[in-house]
């Protein structure tokens, strides 16, 4: 499944992640999500915060799903990864795993879905060519 993403982003748990068991509490993967997400879109070249400011078009998120299936425990290394596996006319289907690192030791997969929405009426609009074609310069099942 690992060789599945060209991208991953790699975290070292702190203490201030874990539970009283010494595993990572539910609600971190979503941040180790939006984290890895935040450094994919920027491998990608892609400036978000400068896209938002010139076209007034930013994406909520509609969709948040985890599926643990190992424990991440205090003070592991591990690779989260990204791939966009769909995109609509105003969707982003983002799929990601959490690795132990370097390993193919699978501890969580999970799926985001963006919405583009345009700011000001806060209606959801289409996902510019610029973004689809960038996107599809890395992600070759979407070319």
């Amino acid at each position: 499944m690992r060789e599945e993403f060209w991208f991953h982003f790699p975290f070292r748990v702190r203490y201030s992640e874990v539970d009283a068991q010494a595993v990572v509490f539910n609600a971190h993967y979503l941040t180790y999500f939006d984290t890895a997400i935040t450094e994919y879109f920027r491998a990608l070249g892609y400036d978000y915060l400068g896209e938002v400011a010139r076209t007034g078009i930013d994406f909520h998120t509609v969709k948040s799903v985890v599926e643990y299936k190992a424990p991440i425990r205090f003070d592991e290394d591990i690779d989260v990864c990204v791939r966009v596996a769909k995109i609509g006319r105003s969707s982003i289907v983002l799929t990601l795993a959490i690795f132990a690192k370097g390993s193919d030791d699978l501890r969580a997969t999970g799926e985001i879905i963006w919405v583009a929405t345009d700011q000001k009426s806060h209606q959801s609009v289409a996902v510019t060519e610029d973004l689809r074609a960038l996107i599809a310069s890395r992600e070759t099942a979407l070319a």
